[in-house]
């Protein structure tokens, strides 16, 4: 499997991201050497894909895959696939405070500390449905490092699509979230310009 291994703080500095919708508390002092300097508008749409690719931990062909299935469903398709990433079972778990960081939620999934209605599941690319029920196995939820999370995630608010019970690390998806609902700052637009030439 590919992995990202680029320094996140250094990731963030060229796309002109804040650390925290990764996960993250540290900021970085440094200044971009690019900042301020004119950018093409193929720049421009190539920074924002690669923006919500390094967001939520996606690669380019699976990218591609949520951008086609967003185009073929109704309504919009920018908003349809920024729906689509958020509605990935990683970005939920990290939703729900279950992990610190965006990477750390993939990792629970992966070792397959995570329910879904009951049942296993180690895709963190699965994609939840309204009415879903997500919870942490029972076997892991006595472990040291859930404990350690909540410390860090109790003061983080849940989005509105979502009820939470920290105590239980348990969690239900009322419905799919709108766009309003997605606090990513990622213009979909220009994802959808950079697709559609």
């Amino acid at each position: 499997m590919a992995v990202n291994r680029t320094p996140v703080l250094k990731r963030c500095r060229s796309l002109d991201l804040e650390p925290a919708y990764l996960g993250y508390s540290k900021t970085s002092k440094r200044k971009n050497p690019r900042a301020g300097k004119k950018v093409s508008e193929y720049g421009l749409q190539l920074r924002e894909k690669q923006k919500a690719k390094f967001i939520y931990g996606v690669l380019e062909k699976p990218f591609r895959n949520y951008y086609e299935k967003a185009d073929r469903m109704k309504g919009m398709t920018g908003e349809n696939l920024m729906v689509m990433l958020e509605s990935r079972l990683d970005s939920v778990i990290f939703r729900m405070g279950f992990a610190r960081t965006r990477r750390e939620a993939r990792q629970i999934v992966g070792h397959q500390h995570v329910l879904v209605n009951g049942k296993p599941v180690q895709i963190p690319s699965y994609l939840v449905k309204a009415g879903d029920v997500i919870e942490i196995r029972e076997k892991a939820k006595s472990m040291q490092r859930y404990k350690d999370i909540l410390e860090v995630t109790s003061g983080r608010l849940t989005p509105e699509w979502m009820d939470v019970d920290m105590e239980g690390l348990k969690g239900t998806i009322k419905n799919l979230p709108t766009r309003e609902m997605i606090d990513v700052p990622v213009n979909e637009m220009l994802i959808v310009e950079l697709y559609s030439k």
